[in-house]
């Protein structure tokens, strides 16, 4: 072989090399991103890439110091050297746990709730579908969730565990994570919009790869919610609005930037508390409540009051208020669950546009004339 030839064969080679070297790094590369597919979530952003998503969650409780992300890998799919520092979840699930009801509408709607093996405290679960198997030892109870059964949930072996901090000292999920479970915190509870809430459901699109049957879903439940915005947009709010009740010796009532407050707004009422800044609830004496909202003309009870006579009995002071002499009172947590779980807890996050036609129904009935309450009950 001439010297010609021999150079021309180790370019040929050295190109070869290059190609290859250049393919390798191209599989590695985090590209064809479509964006974040989250629109009114704030502690969520989901990506979606060729064989893979990233799941981000934030601000998971209170005053987090850290943030979350996840790796979801289908199927052949590669996940770039970049990513495998994060934990990686291999989708779609075949088997998950998950501990709180509020998730459980979530496999229901996308028809996954058989993939459900696992639950804390099981009697909390109000939805009669998810009843079936809970009862037909499809579902096992695995505790408490602050202290959940890792025993137990070892046994199960769950593809994954959808958890919540409540701040940043989290020793059971360090446990369950250290014993070789795969651990993905969820922040649904921090979002203060209805729709944000709501839009939670596009995680479990991706976990289970029902992304085009969660974007339907959570698309008719943004139009149903605009829909009845379309209602009482020629409404006032001249309704002004009382809600909570005493607890102990503090009367808490939702902050104007919470999610309740933001159905009230809605739903056009005038809450007498709107104008309170943050999220959450602000603790007041009763004297303070009963000066501000004694002519109240709606009262939106907290508690799982039957009736009025009931209610009147838990606090002889109740009377005082118009919206109890009138008989406005209503609440959102009498309906319970065969085993005592209460349904809107449940069932009100990721239904929010059934939460706000409630509101209406109350405030503005006439828009609504044949409209059945869904979660409300007027205390009679």
């Amino acid at each position: 072989m001439n010297l010609n030839c021999i150079k021309f064969s180790f370019l040929v080679l050295l190109l070869l090399l290059i190609g290859c070297k250049k393919s390798e790094q191209s599989t590695n590369k985090i590209s064809d991103v479509t964006g974040n597919t989250i629109l009114y979530a704030k502690s969520l952003a989901v990506f979606k890439y060729a064989g893979y998503s990233i799941v981000k969650v934030s601000n998971p409780w209170p005053e987090a110091n850290k943030n979350f992300t996840y790796v979801l890998k289908e199927k052949n799919g590669s996940v770039p050297d970049s990513l495998k520092k994060y934990t990686i979840i291999q989708v779609p699930l075949q088997s998950i746990v998950v501990t709180s009801t509020t998730n459980i509408p979530f496999l229901e709607m996308l028809r996954v709730e058989k993939l459900l093996v696992g639950f804390p405290h099981t009697d909390y679960v109000s939805s009669e579908k998810t009843r079936k198997l809970i009862d037909a030892g499809a579902v096992k109870n695995i505790g408490q969730n602050e202290k959940l059964n890792t025993e137990q949930l070892i046994d199960l072996a769950p593809d994954l565990i959808i958890a919540y901090g409540v701040d940043n000292n989290n020793p059971m999920i360090d446990n369950l994570q250290k014993s070789g479970l795969k651990v993905l915190i969820q922040a649904d509870w921090m979002e203060q919009t209805p729709l944000g809430k709501a839009e939670w459901i596009k995680l479990y699109g991706a976990l289970f790869r029902k992304e085009k049957e969660a974007k339907i879903l959570f698309e008719t439940i943004v139009k149903n919610y605009n829909d009845a915005l379309a209602l009482v947009a020629s409404q006032k709010p001249t309704a002004t609005v009382l809600y909570g009740s005493m607890y102990q010796d503090q009367w808490y009532v939702a902050k104007g930037n919470s999610w309740v407050a933001q159905f009230m707004k809605d739903a056009k009422s005038n809450y007498l508390w709107a104008d309170v800044e943050g999220t959450g609830s602000l603790g007041l004496s009763f004297e303070k409540i009963l000066d501000k909202a004694k002519t109240a003309n709606y009262w939106i009870a907290t508690g799982s009051f039957k009736n009025s006579a009931e209610f009147k009995n838990s606090n002889p002071h109740y009377s005082q208020f118009d919206a109890l002499k009138n008989n406005n009172v209503y609440t959102f947590e009498s309906k319970l669950g065969s085993t005592g779980g209460t349904i809107y807890y449940e069932l009100a996050p990721s239904r929010p546009d059934l939460v706000l036609k409630d509101y209406i129904k109350i405030f503005h009935p006439e828009v609504l004339p044949n409209y059945t309450f869904t979660f409300a009950q007027k205390l009679n």
